[in-house]
């Protein structure tokens, strides 16, 4: 076997019990939980019975995810699997670098409630939406998107999918532009217009707020979703890109080919749902993929990689 790296799974696929079989499976997991608890109370109670609509909530995904994130990769790394890199779509960047270190754990888990709460804010003053353009190539999404004034290309996913943020109002041309061009577009059920300049003011809140933060070099290197490289070393340029990633595309699509490069064989997706798992299937081939999210799958994994003779 090659090298592992971990994903981080973003927001968009939280449901109902997610990580309660995690919380009772391992003792690294339920730290986790128990953290942030003690920071947020009733957080681990949300993640296992709360509705998809109150999950759905940014406020709430943020900090609700993030910890099945965390727990997941705290229980792989309990059963003695550490990756070579890392990276987290968008949300998962966060737990990407706690795991890695920037963050501690009482931070990490601070921060996320913070930047759930101002990408919340921002999404409810300025309305705007995001929807999933397949089919196309990158260029011709983001032809199409020019033509319009407050939409952008944000998340390039995987070849042929790249989601884009704006207007409300804007959007259903657009949508039927993508569909006269042969492509499909597909709304997405989330509340505002992410990593787009739609989102400026959380950025500017969330440096004011990063300032009170002590930020550590990465232990383990993790991959930034706004410029497709490794994060620095230096503390002002963490924060940086911290900051910039609210506002910014993800370059998820470019993320996989540079690990591929660097001879990442071996993903694992953790958090829930396996979204990053078909992302990583559409952009690569001849690596092996697997997901973590509550016990089942950890057991599987751990069994899968210990298998294949890294441990």
């Amino acid at each position: 076997m090659g090298k592992v790296a971990f994903l981080f799974s973003g927001q968009g696929t939280q449901h109902t019990g997610m990580g309660k079989s995690l919380c009772e499976s391992s003792l690294a997991a339920k730290k986790v939980f128990d953290l942030a608890d003690s920071i947020r109370p009733g957080t681990s109670k949300q993640c296992f019975e709360a509705s998809k609509d109150e999950l759905s909530l940014t406020v709430n995904t943020q900090p609700c995810a993030y910890c099945v994130d965390l727990a997941a990769a705290e229980a792989l790394r309990e059963a003695g699997i550490v990756p070579d890199v890392a990276a987290g779509f968008s949300l998962g960047e966060i737990a990407a670098l706690t795991f890695c270190g920037v963050f501690t754990p009482k931070d990490g888990f601070s921060f996320v409630c913070q930047r759930g709460k101002f990408m919340n804010d921002a999404a409810e003053k300025t309305g705007g939406g995001m929807a999933a353009v397949l089919k196309l190539p990158d260029s011709k999404v983001e032809e199409i998107c020019s033509h319009y004034k407050y939409v952008y290309p944000v998340n390039y996913n995987s070849p042929g999918q790249v989601s884009v943020a704006g207007d409300k109002e804007e959007l259903p041309a657009l949508c039927s532009e993508v569909a006269a061009e042969g492509g499909r577009a597909v709304p997405l059920a989330v509340s505002g217009a992410f990593h787009s300049p739609f989102m400026r003011e959380a950025g500017e809140n969330l440096k004011r707020a990063l300032a009170e933060y002590n930020v550590n070099a990465p232990a383990i290197p993790v991959y930034s979703d706004c410029m497709a490289s490794l994060y620095p070393k230096d503390s002002v340029a963490i924060c940086e890109n911290i900051v910039k990633q609210v506002s910014h595309p993800v370059l998820w699509r470019k993320i996989l080919e540079n690990m591929r490069g660097n001879g990442i064989d071996t993903y694992i997706e953790t958090g829930p749902g396996k979204v990053l798992s078909g992302l990583v299937h559409r952009t690569l081939s001849d690596v092996k993929i697997y997901h973590v999210e509550d016990a089942e799958t950890l057991r599987k994994t751990v069994s899968a990689i210990k298998q294949g003779g890294r441990c």
